[in-house]
């Protein structure tokens, strides 16, 4: 039976036929410079950005567009995100490119437009939401869906059709930069969340990337771009795991590689990570995406390829579907490898049919049908109502209350106490904000255009939060320099204060010009700068302090945690972060935000992370430094008192290929409502290779009113409890599993050991990721 085209279009613009048949119809159509064509991409810059790239400067193409675009194009770069434009000035810019895109190739093909939506849409005025890290504080999976869903509805509105997030390394050095930017330390919360965030940009149809894939956060001395030496044990029980659970649960369609080396090999040249383990084992379809520059420096950065021809082709053997931000690898030079003989056309016909069918996924191929940038996408609201409720919500929730030994929170929002407001992060309100905001990440090089949008300080907040206190300021020091001419000035008002409130952390950056972010990495965990001498001088004072750490990675309190009446986390909080901290000091806010990295006690003695075996978190006469955090994962407060009164399991067997039932019950025995996130941990006693001591496997949100107790049922399947044994197979195998249900990782106080029976099993690609929890009353 012969397929009738629709009258006037051609065979790929028919949407009546199916996907696969209309990318087939283009791709014989397609020439092979036309086929390379699709797999590059272009950037067009101001003359006056600055980088937003690890050597941005160096591999620029400078010139007009006309020539690059003659065969067609895959990619527009960043139209929006890289100058302070308005979303008027945006679309017009994207649209005029798209029309010369389309113009320019014989088949009137358009490209994909993608943007950095780490902390939201990264453009000029649009809301600036929290970090990652924050998210991750909030164990909230539909929280960061809805998050999601609308920064995906006003990326698709201003045309934008691919978002570069979320971030899915697991932290390993708290050291490194990038903190800010991840989930957290432990693979099971980052793909829980990472899947939540990719379902709702995906719902708004954005093609979510997944980065770095992978290794990318284990760098040596936690330097960015650094090599990675990790096992192959620890890749596949810590940093995979995230990857594939937000591709099989979230609906991810494109991945980027890492920039960094896995024992000598860069990922970007490795066919086992890019073909074998994403494509044969896990069954990905979509399409693999070069970090920026990432294809060009195998040769200049790594050494792998001779130059940038020999670069192109080692990516494309090794699955690189598209390069960006710009063509250098790819192009002419794969054209005349292809010609050569030295690269099979096959390959690059693999990559352009993935390239295709998400064009034709996004309407792009759809003839005069195709509307790239819908016409309203100029009047655009990037910061509206919704959206600022969302931050708001994301805000609250991620407010870790550490500690509160003087019982001196939440403070009487009506009483007339002198408060001392202390620190560098109360008044700059960029210190809210991550590296990927758009007023951290762009707008520091354009000091005329202000931050874009209104970011009320903590300082502005607290005034409206106690309105009858008096309030006074005295930054003390800046985050970062040598000057200490404020330090007597703060200590003086502290004095004569009734309480301190000192806000200490980080301002956010880009390469070194801040204390966090991508290429900002720390020597050591110590509070940046000159703030632990302002801290020092504040608590020599005598004042009740409560101290307010806005930082994007944990820095070391163990310095401070017994001398402070109280202390506060927010990872870099967004544009609601000031509101959000007043409402959870003043107690309108109850904290219910969980640490998903555990905070050190001591500046030198990274603890790593908390996925240690028993004799990773030993000390006694094993070593002289004892690695205990000053604070676990999963530790946070509230301001009422949650009980954990049990913990059951259905029955004391499970088979290796079955499902544990667990229910944990809790109480609110305090006097105000409250949300407890209910932690669900796993050990295995003995196995074939040193295990964490505990392991996430669950947790839960739980509402609870005064004198409530609800029971949280976990479905466990015994697949999360497998692990890379000794001959490098993932197995579940028989034994005693222990149970634990708590507040935190240290020491859970409800266990329970059940026994898996039967026989040793090596799950495969359909493995189960994600257990499930129920409510029910008490």
């Amino acid at each position: 039976m012969t397929s009738v085209n629709a009258p006037g279009l051609a065979p790929w613009q028919d949407a009546a036929r199916t996907t696969g048949e209309r990318v087939e119809s283009l791709l014989a159509e397609l020439t092979l410079e036309e086929k390379v064509a699709q797999l590059g991409s272009v950037w067009i810059q101001s003359d006056e950005s600055g980088p937003v790239a690890p050597l941005q400067d160096r591999f620029t193409v400078p010139g007009g567009i006309e020539e690059r675009l003659r065969h067609g194009l895959g990619q527009l770069t960043r139209v929006y995100g890289t100058a302070p434009v308005s979303p008027a000035e945006g679309a017009a810019r994207l649209r005029s490119l798209q029309e010369k895109v389309t113009a320019a190739n014989r088949h009137g093909i358009p490209a994909i437009a993608h943007e950095e939506c780490l902390t939201g849409f990264a453009t000029y005025g649009a809301t600036a939401y929290p970090t990652p890290l924050a998210w991750a504080a909030t164990f909230d999976p539909g929280l960061i869906e809805r998050m999601a869903g609308a920064i995906g509805a006003d990326l698709r509105a201003a045309g934008v059709h691919q978002g570069l997030a979320p971030v899915l390394d697991v932290v390993r050095d708290y050291r490194w930069g990038r903190v800010e930017e991840t989930l957290g330390e432990d693979p099971y919360l980052v793909g829980q969340l990472g899947a939540a965030y990719v379902r709702g940009l995906e719902g708004a149809g954005i093609i979510a990337t997944l980065k770095h894939f992978a290794g990318y956060a284990a760098s040596r001395a936690a330097r960015n771009q650094a090599p990675v030496s990790i096992g192959p044990r620890e890749l596949a029980d810590v940093i995979l795991p995230p990857f594939e659970t937000a591709l099989r649960e979230g609906g991810a369609r494109s991945v980027m590689n890492s920039y960094t080396d896995l024992d000598g090999l860069p990922v970007g040249a490795d066919p086992h990570l890019l073909r074998r383990l994403l494509r044969d084992e896990w069954g990905f379809d979509g399409t693999v995406v070069s970090d920026y520059w990432s294809i060009p420096f195998l040769a200049s950065m790594h050494g792998v390829a001779e130059d940038l021809p020999a670069a192109g082709a080692l990516a494309l053997r090794a699955g690189i579907d598209v390069e960006l931000p710009e063509t250098h690898g790819y192009g002419a030079h794969l054209v005349a490898h292809v010609r050569a003989g030295r690269v099979d056309e096959a390959l690059v016909d693999e990559s352009v049919r993935r390239v295709l069918w998400q064009k034709v996924e996004l309407g792009l191929l759809d003839g005069p049908a195709a509307a790239p940038v819908p016409d309203a996408a100029g009047e655009l609201d990037l910061d509206s109502p919704r959206n600022r409720g969302l931050a708001t919500a994301v805000a609250e929730r991620s407010i870790v209350l550490l500690a509160n030994t003087g019982r001196l929170l939440p403070l009487d929002p009506a009483g007339t106490a002198r408060i001392a407001v202390v620190g560098p992060c109360a008044g700059d309100p960029r210190t809210l904000l991550g590296c990927y905001a758009f007023p951290n990440h762009v707008l520091d090089r354009y000091p005329g255009h202000g931050t874009g949008l209104p970011i009320p300080s903590v300082l502005e907040r607290l005034a409206e939060e106690f309105p009858h206190a008096r309030l006074r300021h005295e930054p003390g020091v800046e985050v970062t320099g040598g000057d200490r001419s404020g330090i007597e000035a703060a200590t003086e008002l502290a004095a004569r204060s009734d309480l301190v409130l000192l806000f200490v952390g980080d301002r956010a950056g880009l390469f070194g010009g801040g204390t966090s972010g991508e290429g900002c990495d720390a020597a050591d965990l110590r509070l940046p700068g000159l703030q632990p001498d302002l801290a020092e001088a504040v608590l020599a004072t005598g004042t009740p302090t409560v101290l307010v750490v806005v930082s994007g990675r944990p820095y070391a309190l163990g310095a401070y945690r017994d001398r402070v009446a109280a202390a506060v986390q927010a990872f870099l909080p967004g544009v609601e972060g000031g509101a959000a901290l007043a409402g959870v000091l003043s107690g309108r806010v109850n904290p219910s935000g969980r640490l998903p990295v555990q905070i050190p006690a001591a500046p030198a003695i990274n603890p790593s992370t908390y996925l240690q075996p028993p004799l990773g978190r030993r000390t006694d006469g094993i070593s002289a430094l004892d690695p205990t955090p000053a604070f676990a994962f999963g530790h946070g407060l509230s301001y009422s008192e949650i009980e954990y009164v049990a913990l059951t399991t259905d029955a004391a067997e499970y088979p290796t290929d079955g499902e544990i039932e667990v229910s944990v019950t809790v109480r609110n025995a305090g006097h105000r409502p409250a949300e407890e996130v209910v932690q669900l941990y796993a050990s295995d006693p003995v196995a074939q290779v040193a295990r964490p001591a505990v392991q996430l496997v669950g947790f839960a949100r739980v509402p609870l009113e005064p004198g409530q107790s609800r029971v949280v049922v976990f479905d466990v399947p015994a697949d999360l409890l497998s692990y890379t044994g000794a001959g490098l197979r993932r197995i579940v195998e028989p034994g005693v599993v222990v149970l634990a249900a708590g507040p935190s990782a240290d020491e859970p106080p409800l266990r329970q050991a059940v026994r898996l029976t039967g026989d040793t099993r090596e799950p495969g690609r359909g493995r189960r990721l994600t257990t499930r929890a129920r409510l029910l009353e008490g």
